[in-house]
């Protein structure tokens, strides 16, 4: 279990108006009580080997799978330092066209309006359209079609200029 999912369990703990929740598994155990004092949460971690060495990977808000690619890519921080990332919304399915007998979206060199939609992200069944905030030229596309997507995972490069 990695930091990820332990703040998504902390998360769904604290929405559920449960008091108090454990959680034991081979070699992690965690108690997540939630206090009076607003919604403050307390982790406990006892027996932790195995948590040590996820913290690295949870410094990157994305997935445990794209990890490895992103990281040669912040390398260059100089050349991607110049274009704007459009990152998701929300946990999900991403997709580049709305069907799959309908064009794509939106392509690598094609340059953009801000409302402009470049992508789908289908969570819980409902469709969920990403538009642009910003207008410029798409430079890359960062995950695959019908990859799953974390929250605020890195979608596409935009080149503002």
């Amino acid at each position: 279990m990695d930091l990820k999912e332990i703040q998504n369990l902390i998360k769904f703990v604290a929405k559920s108006g449960a008091s108090e929740v454990k959680l034991e598994m081979d070699d992690v155990k965690i108690t997540i009580r939630t206090g009076n004092e607003g919604d403050k949460q307390q982790v406990q971690q006892l027996t932790v080997p195995v948590q040590m060495p996820s913290a690295p990977v949870v410094q990157a808000p994305s997935a445990a799978g794209p990890v490895a690619p992103a990281t040669p890519k912040a390398e260059a921080p100089s050349e991607d330092s110049k274009y704007i990332t459009v990152k998701s919304p929300i946990i999900g399915t991403f997709y580049r066209r709305p069907s799959p007998d309908k064009p794509i979206f939106a392509e690598v060199g094609q340059s953009i309006a801000e409302g402009d939609v470049l992508c789908i992200i289908e969570a819980m069944k409902l469709f969920n359209e990403i538009e642009s905030e910003v207008s410029g030229k798409i430079v890359k596309i960062l995950v695959d079609d019908a990859s799953p997507v974390e929250f605020d995972q890195p979608l596409f490069l935009v080149d503002p200029s």
